[in-house]
């Protein structure tokens, strides 16, 4: 059975995990507009998928860590033997 700690470490890297993904995500939308900020139509284009790509990986990064909050409370609670 994991120790209290270890349920810590492992919530603590997958959050971790979570949102490296999501700034690393930002940032290569973020250089495509800037790259073909130039090219009107091309450039509209990239800024609305942009603004479309930010909601849609901000609503799955916090669906994300909501969901992992339960099962790390769940698993705490069972480490803990609190039921």
């Amino acid at each position: 059975m994991p120790s209290y700690s270890d349920v810590q470490k492992a919530v603590r890297v997958e959050k971790f995990k979570i949102w490296f993904a999501w700034f690393s995500g930002g940032w290569i939308v973020l250089g495509t507009a800037l790259a073909t900020q130039n090219v009107h139509i091309v450039s509209v284009i990239t800024q609305a998928l942009l603004v479309v790509y930010a909601l849609l990986a901000t609503v799955a990064a916090v669906t994300m860590t909501n969901r992992l909050n339960r099962k790390a409370d769940a698993a705490r609670r069972e480490v803990l033997g609190d039921y």
